[in-house]
């Protein structure tokens, strides 16, 4: 496994996002319920950045066509999108919080 810190994760509020890019994979990170869950960045349906919609209810709802994905996992909880969006393992040590793009699943 190969594990990426995500700076400043550990300064999200609830349901906030943060959007970047580690070893060129556009990842998410947000904190709902008190967990940190990573994600890939990018809508399966059409190229929107996820980061840049909100998460409510344990989805996030993408910006552009309002297609909403289960942050646990991935599956698309509407349409216009039908194929799931990627989720990756997220550890939390020393108050880190990282992120495993090897041990993604979808």
């Amino acid at each position: 496994m190969a594990w990426h810190v995500v700076p400043g994760a550990e300064a999200l509020g609830e349901d906030e996002i943060v959007g970047l890019k580690i070893d060129g994979v556009d990842v998410a990170v947000c904190r709902h319920d008190g967990a940190y869950h990573a994600f890939q960045n990018v809508c399966t349906h059409q190229y929107a950045l996820l980061s840049d919609g909100f998460v409510e209810d344990g989805c996030i709802e993408c910006p552009l066509h309002q297609a909403r994905f289960d942050i646990k996992t991935g599956q698309p909880q509407c349409a216009p999108a039908s194929v799931p969006i990627r989720i990756f393992p997220v550890k939390v040590e020393d108050g880190r919080v990282y992120v495993d793009l090897d041990g993604g699943k979808g």
